[in-house]
């Protein structure tokens, strides 16, 4: 389906009568464009620029049944439509959009929508809260059964045998969190399609968000995003969205998987509030400014990173070094691409923007990560990801902690540092670390670090994807 910005119905366009529409189709607008215009046209009563917040509960019926396109608030609202349709103009490939109260209510309505008894075959590395509803919440009340799978490393046969037939869904975070591993996105959906239970692909594109990444264009079925992340990035709304192609294939209904969606969403009440739908567009809008600003930050400080004596290992696939950075570009989205062309050959000489999170190790190991975490000025300790002001954490401690130790370490999640880049000067960011790092080395290894460990019902559980 394609989105024009202004649409033939006055009233839904936001236009009055008689005004000059644009006749370009979304399809041919650029990324920002189409951020900034596609669901936020002016009111067509007061031409407010900015749509309005709609807080009414229910609406005015003509006559039974016969209303201006609402009912009740829970079922549809104004302002979570508009930040839908924003959803489907960001999302190359997109047709439908269902923005949820948070990433936890997306999550769960994805895999209710599976029925009882279904198979979910996972990578491995997926976000702590994604592993607790399959295996604890699923598990429990629809006798889900998970299967975890390295699929940056597993082969073809592997992975294909690993596919049972009740396997309703796979589920991809690429980069995964928090170790960064790249999944081959084209790969998998080849492998799912070849599989009789032909599986539906799901990507969790929290982490490189609309502007870098576009799973829908390389054959996923459905894309989530943690809206709290990038996607708002102002750490002021805890939201989820599912995002699904516009045009059914003979064995994907997505339409029908669209009604169900939203059926079980009104049913049990998972929406964003309108004033929570609000902020959530207007921090779309600045989505692309805000994605090139947290790419270049991000590879700028993995760069320094890996020349800090302290540092024994630096995650961040666009960096040269990287043993996937060649998978990691050819993954970039059309408009990513674009922006990268733009880009000076001296601002590409150690790798290319690649999302706004980097991981690293130290070689004192966790309790070096320990230390040094509360020595950051800049870098605030804090779960959560996404937002304009950089972040850091201990994923063992904080946001995976539901994951068991022995996991943790062969996932390669213990002892690491995950950082948000924000957009900040980046020289500032880099002589935080700096002064951080340096710090360690005056420090008893030994000395207790005052690090507090957060309980496992604590584990990031009020958003639940990142």
């Amino acid at each position: 389906m394609t989105i024009s910005i202004f649409t033939t119905n006055d009233h839904a366009s936001g236009y009055a009568k008689g005004v000059k529409r644009h006749s370009k189709r979304s399809s041919e607008l650029s990324f920002s464009t189409r951020a900034i215009h596609i669901g936020s046209e002016p009111d067509p009563t007061t031409g407010a620029v900015i749509p309005f917040i709609s807080l009414s509960t229910t609406y005015k019926q003509d006559e039974v049944g016969v209303h201006k396109g609402f009912e009740y608030s829970r079922s549809g609202n104004p302002n979570r439509d508009a930040l839908e349709r924003t959803l489907v103009g960001l999302e190359a490939g997109a047709g439908h959009a269902i923005a949820f109260a948070s990433g936890s209510a997306t999550t769960a309505t994805v895999l209710q929508s599976l029925g009882p008894n279904a198979h979910v075959l996972s990578v491995n590395d997926v976000y702590g809260g994604t592993f607790r509803y399959l295996t604890r919440v699923a598990k429990e009340t629809m006798g889900t059964e998970s299967t975890f799978v390295d699929l940056e490393n597993t082969t073809d046969n592997e992975i294909l045998g690993a596919i049972r037939v009740n396997t309703k869904l796979i589920w991809i975070e690429s980069p995964t969190n928090p170790t960064l591993r790249l999944i081959d996105i084209p790969r998998i959906v080849g492998l799912a399609r070849r599989a009789p239970s032909k599986p539906l692909v799901l990507v969790d594109n929290t982490f490189l968000s609309p502007f870098y990444a576009s799973p829908l264009l390389q054959g996923a079925d459905i894309v989530i995003h943690s809206l709290t992340k990038y996607v708002n990035g102002h750490s002021d709304v805890v939201m989820g969205a599912a995002i699904l192609p516009s045009s059914s294939t003979p064995d994907r209904d997505y339409e029908g998987l669209v009604q169900k969606l939203r059926f079980l969403q009104n049913a049990h009440g998972a929406v964003p509030s309108p004033f929570d739908s609000w902020l959530a567009q207007r921090g779309a809008k600045t989505l692309a400014v805000r994605m090139k600003a947290h790419g270049l930050n991000a590879l700028r400080i993995a760069s320094f990173l890996t020349s800090h004596p302290a540092v024994e290992h630096v995650i961040y696939p666009g960096l040269a070094s990287h043993s996937l950075h060649a998978l990691a570009r050819t993954s970039l989205s059309p408009n990513a691409q674009q922006f990268l062309s733009t880009l000076p050959p001296s601002s590409l000489v150690h790798g290319i923007p690649y999302g706004g999170m980097v991981s690293f190790r130290l070689h004192g190991g966790a309790k070096s990560a320990e230390a040094l975490l509360p020595k950051l000025r800049l870098f605030t300790l804090a779960e959560s990801l996404g937002s304009v002001e950089s972040l850091a954490e201990l994923p063992a401690r904080m946001t995976h902690a539901s994951i068991p130790p022995a996991e943790r370490e062969a996932l390669g999640i213990e002892g690491l540092v995950r950082l948000s880049c924000g957009i900040e000067e980046v020289e500032d960011l880099v002589e935080d670390l700096r002064a951080a790092l340096d710090g360690l080395d005056d420090e008893d290894s030994g000395c207790d670090s005052g690090f507090v460990t957060p309980s496992d019902a604590s584990d990031h559980g009020a958003n639940g994807l990142h």
